[in-house]
């Protein structure tokens, strides 16, 4: 009798840590949900600002045919050039979103970008992605910030990103995170040489990936951390972090999958060149791509990539301000 009843209790004990194990699953399933900005926070940042500059030797412009040494938001929204499509979201009631790629360009020479959203589909337990395609439109309305620039260089020449270039988050915002998942593209659309008119310039649509940056690789708020294991399965640190490799979104996404998959009829492996939070060092500028003698032009992107680990609803309703600065020396004089 001894022996039945302890095996009865045994099978019992075993009985109620499978349903304990379960129901644990159960609850890291369901806790697995900060990915994308979840359905249940406001999905948006909230402002952007951006601000161009060009060191000494360097013109830039936004229509080819203004030349200055600063560039600001209302340069960007005020180009009127045919063709312009430079979008910056701002304004009231006006976010943007997040949103991945792994560079790829259209013919057009735009970036293929893709908006995610990520929901609990009835009946299941994971949190899942789909994606549609977002594509800018000249305005300031939008997913994410796209506008030309145009380099005038005497002499055919490397550009780079200084020191002075940073994603921080807008002064006097108390929402932490946003700026970690920033990423900024350069797609290189081509030159013409001295003598060349403005509309020339304009009309390059070449579409060459030169570089993604991906400013603060190395830190991550508490959150983010969280986010990175349950959402990824990847463990970092809040300081001090390897670049974190990931996947971005390359085509449409319909009928869901999880955040961390490897399907490649959907996400692709995304290269991209980091500095760390305490900025691009002055003994080593980050190449941005070559100039011709004469104008190029040059296609940047700004936007909160959405396969980031930053990327989780703490940091939603952000604010961030992006600063890029040119040169054509390699490192601080």
């Amino acid at each position: 009798m001894k022996k039945s009843q302890s095996k009865k209790n045994r099978r019992r004990k075993g009985i109620l840590l499978a349903i304990i194990m379960i129901l644990f699953t159960g609850v890291v399933l369901t806790a697995s949900t900060y990915a994308w900005f979840t359905a249940n926070r406001s999905v948006t940042v909230e402002s952007i600002d951006v601000n161009v500059q060009a060191t000494e030797g360097l013109q830039i412009s936004t229509d080819a045919t203004d030349w200055k040494a600063v560039i600001t938001n209302d340069d960007i929204t005020g180009a009127t050039w045919t063709g312009v499509t430079n979008q910056l979201p701002k304004g009231t009631n006006v976010f943007a979103s997040p949103v991945s790629t792994i560079g790829e360009t259209d013919t057009n020479g735009l970036m293929k970008m893709f908006k995610g959203t990520v929901a609990t589909p009835e009946g299941e337990s994971t949190n899942k992605l789909t994606a549609v395609k977002s594509t800018e439109t000249n305005g300031t309305t939008g997913d994410f910030v796209a506008f030309d620039l145009f380099f005038r260089s005497t002499k055919a020449q490397p550009i780079y990103l200084t020191g002075a270039s940073t994603v921080s988050l807008k002064d006097g915002t108390s929402i932490d995170g946003l700026q970690n998942a920033a990423r900024v593209a350069f797609i290189n659309e081509g030159g013409v040489e001295y003598g060349s008119t403005a509309t020339a310039a304009q009309a390059k649509k070449e579409g060459n990936l030169a570089l993604i940056w991906e400013p603060n690789f190395d830190v991550h708020t508490a959150a983010g951390v969280a986010n990175a294991h349950d959402a990824y399965n990847i463990n970092t640190t809040t300081t001090g972090g390897s670049k974190l490799a990931y996947v971005g979104v390359k085509a449409p996404i319909t009928t869901g999958v999880v955040v961390n998959s490897q399907d490649t009829a959907y996400f692709g492996s995304v290269t991209t060149t980091g500095s760390p939070a305490s900025g691009i060092p002055s003994t080593a500028y980050i190449k941005v791509t070559d100039l011709v003698a004469g104008i190029t032009k040059v296609r940047v992107y700004m936007w909160i990539e959405g396969q980031d680990v930053d990327c989780e609803d703490h940091a939603s309703g952000g604010s961030i301000t992006y600063n890029l600065q040119f040169s054509i020396d390699s490192r601080a004089s």
